[in-house]
């Protein structure tokens, strides 16, 4: 059976090491480099040997623009999107494309993943006037920056109904220079969109569990009870949303739920089962593809994106967790295993941003499918009769560009497979098992696609988040250590309290030297978390201190004292001006591709509230929510990170404080971890960390009794209060059970 081409817009490139060829570039011949040489993106630096004089995003870009009186051409891209390469490949690399461009443009060219700021601000702006965004985005804007058209992909030519990319130049040059009223009108307009998309708000006052379970119920509404996940093709994995069923799925009491409780569970454990089971999964390496192009999970966008795996991690350690299933935890590992391997700088510490889906343009995929010739060649007979039977490899693939070309994923039950051979299951077992090693060694002899080595800050929070839990569930020190290490990178070369987080810790290319990119609120939100769950494993006051000095510039440089809420960017400092539509003010509310900040940040400020007791902190957190509780409904899937936010505040904060040093402590420390909650967090401290507390648990927690005597003991702490400490197993739980 054939599916749609998996090329709608996916990834590209090469290995880690040849970087210009990796992002599908290829070099003029005569030596030629654009202003980008200096760049340190990745994506930026791929374009270096374009005709095109592309500028970076910057004032001197702006001022050019303004003393030349040219509109400018902005491109937005990112290294691992297949189509940005394949509109390099047959525009910008075009000597008579860049032309056009260079007569009567000042081109400037952005890379959405080191500025998302400006991505999200020309996105809503694109969507205004076409309906529709996406990568690579393509606008024309006055020389102040105000767009007046654009689209995503130009084809060379006119095909399909779309005009040709020469023919869109020349006719918005034309217009600048000719129709400036009609221009500057159009631009006035979209600039006006700009402002209003996710500028919303629709305040409600005092949300409660009723919202909760509107988020829930438009999930459930959604969800695909034949294939898993929500909606039809084409698919997202949706991790919010999952997270939020598994936990309303978890608990004893489902604050008015119950009624919904089984069949939270059963969207949450099967979206997650035919998601592991699917192309969308890489069944040799571990970790998840970007999306699925149809709605059985077969055939994926290949692209790997630290953001994904982060919150797709959580959500199989959250499962493992709460149903102690098997695969869950064997997913999950395996996916640290991928992360492990290809997006982790082993020496230093830190998460890389990405690995392409293609070594090329004229790969599309090829690096992860299979003939079933290849695998023939890879495998032996037995071997082979095993594997194509599980991984469906046959004649017939899956890929619309090459229908031999099969995308591996999982169709039967090993039992079946093993029924069909004639052989017990622990046979087939062996032979699959010696299968998968063999073709993952036989796909790295082949051109591996390119890793982008970017370290982002807010990317990084998340993984480290997803790590120390990963760690801690699954009993993986190695993990956890980690997880560790890369927040101390981040710590001391992002973040300093004067100047507040920096979006980029490192960049992976040799070469070019970047500015610092002032963080966005995700960078801050995403890190203060990470910050507060490495002081929850190892008890050291650092780490907590860590996560209040940065939501405390998170407040200061975000958070808007007159209409509450967060804005995505910094505040205007005296004396500042901002470039094109980044004098426009956001508040992010949807979850799109990560946890919108809005959400994210009320959560970390409810977290640090139950520790520190501050008022102020509760009261920005529930103005956060109120602003926007009169529309976040009608987001539905697109806001879950704000049910999990609102759920965190509706049941209150519960931590399970184990304290010791030996094996009873680490008993309780697993019963502790069992069942996933929200609002639940599981602290371990030694003895001697008794002393130095955060100010809430630090009034009540060493003052409690039966504390002198020797041995660990657990904890359960609620609102202004603790239970008595308790030292057995069946006492935490019962203990647990009261509080959640």
């Amino acid at each position: 059976m054939s599916h749609k081409a998996a090329s709608n817009d996916p990834t590209v490139s090469n290995e880690p090491v040849a970087s210009e060829e990796a992002a599908g570039i290829h070099a003029q011949g005569d030596g030629h480099l654009n202003s980008l040489a200096s760049a340190a993106s990745a994506y930026l630096r791929s374009a270096m040997h374009q005709p095109v004089e592309w500028q970076e995003w910057g004032e001197a870009a702006f001022e050019k623009a303004k003393v030349e009186d040219k509109p400018i051409l902005l491109d937005i891209g990112a290294v691992w999107c297949h189509w940005c390469h394949v509109m390099d490949r047959e525009s910008y690399e075009s000597a008579a494309t860049a032309k056009i461009i260079n007569d009567h443009f000042v081109a400037v060219k952005v890379d959405r993943d080191e500025r998302p700021d400006v991505d999200t601000r020309y996105q809503a702006a694109v969507s205004a006037i076409s309906g529709q965004g996406g990568w690579p985005l393509t606008a024309f804007l006055t020389p102040e920056g105000k767009p007046y058209f654009g689209g995503t992909y130009f084809p060379p030519a006119d095909q399909h109904g779309r005009p040709g990319f020469q023919r869109v130049l020349l006719t918005m040059a034309e217009a600048f220079q000719n129709r400036r009223d009609e221009v500057n009108e159009s631009a006035g307009s979209v600039m006006a969109a700009i402002e209003h998309n996710e500028s919303f708000m629709g305040r409600a006052g005092n949300p409660g569990p009723e919202l909760v379970a509107k988020l829930v119920g438009s999930a459930l509404k959604q969800f695909d009870s034949r294939s898993g996940g929500f909606g039809s093709q084409p698919k997202f994995p949706h991790s919010g949303a999952i997270d939020l069923l598994l936990d309303v799925a978890s608990r004893v009491s489902a604050g008015g739920m119950e009624n919904v409780s089984e069949a939270a569970k059963t969207a949450a454990m099967v979206t997650l089962q035919k998601m592991s089971r699917g192309g969308i999964y890489d069944h040799l390496a571990g970790g998840f593809h970007r999306y699925s192009v149809d709605e059985r999970w077969v055939v994926p966008h290949f692209e790997k994106m630290s953001y994904d795996n982060s919150e797709l991690l959580k959500n199989y350690v959250h499962a493992f967790q709460t149903f102690v299933e098997p695969e869950a935890a064997r997913v999950a590992r395996e996916m640290i295993g991928w992360i492990d391997e290809w997006l982790s700088d082993r020496e230093r510490g830190g998460f890389y941003a990405s690995q392409d889906a293609d070594f090329s343009l004229e790969d599309d995929g090829d690096y992860f499918t299979w003939t079933r010739d290849e695998a023939a060649e890879a495998l032996t007979a037995e071997e082979l009769a095993v594997a194509s039977a599980y991984y469906d490899i046959g004649e017939i693939g899956d890929m619309h560009h090459n229908p031999a070309k099969n995308v591996l994923h999982v169709r039967g039950t090993l039992e079946g497979v093993a029924k069909a051979n004639g052989i017990t299951v622990e046979v087939a077992k062996e032979r699959l098992a010696a299968a998968k090693e063999k073709l993952y060694a036989a796909r790295l002899r082949r051109p591996t696609p390119y890793v982008d080595k970017t370290i982002y800050v807010g990317w990084n929070g998340m993984m480290i988040s997803a790590y120390l839990e990963a760690g801690r569930v699954l009993d993986m020190p190695e993990v956890r250590a980690f997880a560790l290490k890369s927040l101390d990178r981040v710590l001391a070369e992002a973040w300093e309290a004067k100047a507040g987080v920096a979006h980029v810790v490192a960049y992976g290319e040799q070469g070019g030297k970047g500015v610092r990119v002032a963080g966005v609120l995700e960078d801050y939100v995403f890190l203060g978390h990470a910050a507060l769950d490495a002081w929850e494993l190892t008890g050291e006051m650092r780490y907590y201190t860590a996560a209040e000095a940065i939501m405390e510039s998170a407040l200061l440089k975000f958070y808007d004292p007159v209409g509450c809420a967060f804005f995505d960017t910094e505040s205007v400092v005296e004396g500042e001006t901002r470039l094109g539509a980044l004098v426009t003010r956001r508040k992010p509310l949807q979850d799109s591709p990560t946890p919108a900040g809005n959400s994210v940040g009320a959560a970390l400020l409810l977290r640090l509230e139950a520790l520190n007791g501050r008022e102020d902190y509760a009261v920005k957190a529930l103005e956060t929510l109120e602003i926007f509780a009169g529309v976040v409904e009608h987001f539905g899937l697109y806001a879950a990170s704000y049910g999990l936010a609102l759920q965190r505040m509706v049941v209150r904060a519960v931590e399970v404080c184990v304290i010791g040093d030996d094996a009873a402590a680490r008993r309780l420390e697993a019963v502790a971890l069992a069942r996933y909650a929200v609002n639940k967090s599981v602290i371990r401290l030694r003895r001697d960390q008794l002393g130095a507390l955060p100010p809430a648990l630090a009034e009540t927690l060493p003052h409690l009794p039966g504390l002198e005597g020797e041995g660990s003991f657990a904890v359960v702490c609620s609102g202004k209060g603790c239970l008595p400490p308790v030292s057995t197993a069946d006492e935490l739980i019962e203990a647990m059970n009261k509080a959640l």
